[in-house]
């Protein structure tokens, strides 16, 4: 990896330099809602055959930025939802404001929002139900500090309710409403009828 530009700050090695190619489209993106190579590489005070060796065309920059954003989420959903319960352990509330959370980010975040774009809706709806995401849900639900057996849910019965979240997921995805619903009526929506699927005890 060749060490000049980058402003005077080169990184130190290539995962470095990846990891700041994506920080500032992702910068952009929050921005301006799109970009392209030559902004990042203007910004990254590097030429657009730098950032080339890592991405070789801005599509491909572009998908990487969408999944390190959805990498992201993951972690930033279980802070957000631990730091929402503030120890309640409310296996209801928990359910919905992870839901509503990702939905949320979905629909507001531009590198997110691109998984959503025509011609990739359709795959990234599909994967939101796949095995490996409900795998992945089930560790998630496990670290947002719910007792989930007490709440009534063995092991299995946790990620059949990870499959109903997503579904539910992935239906507000594909057809968020006309108008869409707002924090508040999307909550209260999702605690109608959502909140009876894990039981009388928790609503």
């Amino acid at each position: 990896m060749r060490s000049h530009g980058w402003s005077g700050k080169p990184p130190a090695d290539s995962e470095e330099a990846r990891d700041r190619i994506l920080a500032a489209t992702r910068t952009r993106l929050s921005a301006a809602g799109t970009t392209n190579t030559s902004e990042i590489a203007e910004d990254l005070g590097v030429t657009r055959q730098t950032i080339y060796r890592y991405f070789p065309t801005t599509d491909d920059l572009l998908d990487a930025a969408s999944l390190a954003a959805a990498d992201d989420l993951q972690v930033q959903l279980v802070e957000h939802v631990v730091d929402h319960l503030d120890g309640s352990g409310d296996a209801a509330d928990a359910a919905v404001e992870a839901v509503a959370y990702v939905y949320e980010h979905f629909r507001d975040d531009p590198a997110l929002n691109r998984l959503l774009a025509p011609g990739r809706i359709s795959g990234t709806t599909a994967s939101l139900t796949a095995p490996s995401s409900i795998a992945i849900g089930g560790k998630l639900l496990g670290g947002l500090g719910v007792d989930w057996v007490g709440a009534g849910l063995a092991e299995a019965d946790q990620l059949e309710l990870v499959e109903h979240l997503l579904r539910t997921l992935q239906s507000l995805v594909l057809d968020p409403g006309n108008p869409p619903r707002t924090g508040e009526e999307l909550r209260a929506y999702l605690r109608r009828w959502v909140v009876p699927a894990l039981g009388s005890g928790n609503a």
